[in-house]
Formats: C-alpha cells, structure tokens, sequence
C-alpha cells in the first residue's frame, strides 16, 4: 500500500481540498483508496458528506483508544474511496500522547495492519505537532501543497526541516513532491511564484497545476469532492491529471 501525506503546515494552501480529490480521482481509476482525516478541524469528513457531530468512532480512537482503523472506516459516494473520519475530539490526542513510548510511530503501526487498500491518503492539520509527525513517519509520498502567492515559501523550510529530521532519526525517507495550487494564470504574481517554485524545486515538482477554481471551493458545502459536483469543471479536469499523475510517480 502506498501511503501519501498531504502536508503543510501553512493553512489555506488547498490540503483537504487535494486530499479529497485525489483520493476521489485514484477511486475512479480503479484504485482502492483510504482517506485519513488527521485533522481535527475534520473538513475531510465533512467533504465527503459525514457528519463529523454523529460520529461513534473515529481517528481519535485509533491513535488513543488502540482501535484498529478498519473499526471507524466509512464508505463515501464513490465506490472504492473509504474514509477514516475525524472530529475535534482528536485535538485532544497529542496531550494524551505525549509521554508514551514511539508516540511519533502510532499511525505507521495502525496502517501496516491493513492490506485491501492500494493507497493512504493522510489529510494533516496546519501545524507540525505529533499528528503531522506521524503522517510523515508513516508515508510513502510526501505530497505538498503550495499556493501560488507571495508567503508560499515562507516557513516551508521549517517543514522540510522536519522531514530531514525524521529521515534521520526514524528511517523513513519519502518521496517528496510539491504541487501548486490556487494558480491564477491572470496575475503576474501566479506567474512569478510558480516560477521561483518551479526553480528552487527543480526534479520535485509535479507538472500538474491546481487552478483557482469557485467550483473547487463550493463542492464541500455540498459534501462531495469536485468529481461529483461538477466533472467538467477546471478544478475537476486538473484534479484528474493529478491521479494520473501521482499513479505515475515511484
């Protein structure tokens, strides 16, 4: 199973939006795919239609409560696309962790359990605490988001900081990719960041680019990933050639 982090730790930057519909895209090529909400916010959930207020179990239980992830499993609209939801409650996990053994190791523990699926896809919180930590212990394909806008970069050095620690110290190494997102091909500063971005990451670098698109934003109000809101919009076709893309990538 192939187990891809959707992570950064600057909000805003389109994350639940990439994780939804990626996950989404993989289903509808066939793949059988795990959705992980690992944010307490729990915007994935609710994007795929769940009601995170109803919820008997969830992420919070299999990270503190020992429950095995395949217990809180969901299935959504789109058969082959699971997910493993989440609600504020989980907030309170990183306290509840901290002094226990391998804290950073949980999740990576929890997934080599489960083998029916062909991918994991960890929607993370905006912060580099231990729920972030155990999304980059435990994936295969570190997959960032980046907005094409002035503070992009800012504080991503922070993140990739991180990510060389635990490659050190925790033996897992992933595959690194950055994706742009809310590209406005209009404005020069689109142009400019997508630019410097594209330099400074060089052989990293998704070829797909995540347009700025209203249909992509108002899909989660309506608690589906853009595929089923509207199929032929931009935000849907990029989406698409992302998946295609991410099939691709070793």
């Amino acid at each position: 199973m192939r187990v891809i982090s959707v992570c950064n730790h600057k909000g805003g930057c389109g994350k639940t939006t990439t994780a939804i519909n990626l996950g989404a895209y993989l289903a509808l090529h066939g793949s059988k795919v795990l959705l992980i909400d690992l944010d307490p916010q729990g915007a994935a959930t609710t994007g795929l239609g769940i009601d995170k207020w109803r919820l008997t179990q969830h992420m919070y239980d299999v990270l503190v409560r020992d429950t095995e992830i395949g217990d809180v499993v969901l299935p959504t609209e789109i058969a082959g696309l699971h997910i493993a939801p989440s609600n504020i409650d989980l907030s309170g996990a990183e306290p509840e962790l901290a002094n226990q053994i391998a804290r950073e190791l949980i999740l990576k523990e929890k997934l080599e359990n489960l083998n029916q699926y062909d991918f994991a896809i960890i929607d993370t919180p905006p912060s580099l605490g231990l729920l972030t930590i155990n999304s980059l212990t435990s994936c295969t394909l570190l997959l960032i988001p980046l907005q094409c806008e002035f503070y992009a970069m800012e504080g991503l050095s922070q993140l990739l900081k991180i990510v060389d620690k635990i490659n050190t110290k925790l033996g897992n190494k992933p595959t690194r990719r950055v994706l742009l997102t809310m590209y406005d091909s209009r404005t020069n500063l689109s142009k400019q960041v997508a630019e410097k971005v594209q330099e400074f990451f060089k052989g990293d670098m998704l070829q797909t680019i995540i347009p700025r698109n209203v249909r992509l934003a108002e899909a989660p109000s309506f608690g589906k990933p853009i595929c089923l809101y509207d199929p032929t919009s931009a935000g849907a076709i990029a989406y698409e050639e992302l998946a295609e893309e991410v099939l691709n990538v070793s």
